[in-house]
């Protein structure tokens, strides 16, 4: 019975602290509309990736790549980043209004990566070594995408986790995991320098935007 006992009492935590949570009208309202929202802006996403693959666009001249060779490192990044996500999200779910808020950051992100994306169509660098990611190929018919380029979608999302996660360790991973990701991706020559470094700083509008709606406040 003793060992079955902090089971029950994480369970009891997370109950008291979604029922807490969804007594406020403002944060159940964007709780119940989550789940919605994140489901139709993946479904507008993946019809949209297809438009953005078979369209062609600008090349730019990247200095930073040209300072070192590509290497494939995605069979190693991949894996490990997906696994920290999942246990941030299972870090998440006794935060209620940290996962809300972050649930619809994200979703604020996709929307404005789709935007930008749709204004500022590039090619790919001519070096790419093509991330081949098997989630988000799920969002493309399965095939390797090579356009979908600024800004990088997986650094964002990293940073987006590190600025809602509720404590400074997890923050500390999700930084150092973001980190990894970036330096992933311009190894692989798979993303220019420009959509690495304009990443965090959509991530941190998305979240404080979120954030507000959420809360009622910054």
């Amino acid at each position: 019975m003793e060992n079955s006992a902090p089971g029950r009492i994480r369970f009891a935590e997370i109950s008291a602290a979604w029922k807490s949570a969804m007594a406020t009208p403002r944060l159940r309202a964007f709780a119940l509309g989550a789940g919605p929202a994140l489901v139709g802006v993946l479904l507008v996403l993946r019809r949209f990736l297809d438009f953005i693959e078979a369209r062609r666009g600008a090349a730019l001249n990247d200095p930073v790549l040209a300072l070192f060779a590509p290497h494939d490192i995605a069979l190693v990044l991949f894996p490990l980043m997906y696994l920290t996500m999942i246990g941030l999200l299972v870090a998440l779910i006794r935060h209620p209004k940290e996962l809300v808020a972050g649930i619809w950051a994200y979703v604020l992100m996709i929307v404005v990566r789709m935007l930008v994306m749709y204004l500022l169509p590039l090619e790919p660098p001519s070096s790419m070594v093509a991330l081949r990611d098997p989630f988000v190929e799920l969002f493309g018919e399965q095939r390797t995408l090579t356009r979908d380029l600024f800004f990088s979608g997986h650094t964002a999302t990293l940073f987006l986790f590190a600025l809602v996660v509720p404590t400074p360790r997890l923050r500390a991973l999700a930084f150092t995991m973001a980190g990894l990701i970036a330096s992933g991706v311009l190894l692989q020559h798979a993303h220019y320098t420009v959509d690495v470094v304009v990443a965090p700083f959509v991530s941190y509008a998305c979240y404080r935007a979120a954030r507000a709606l959420v809360t009622g406040h910054a």
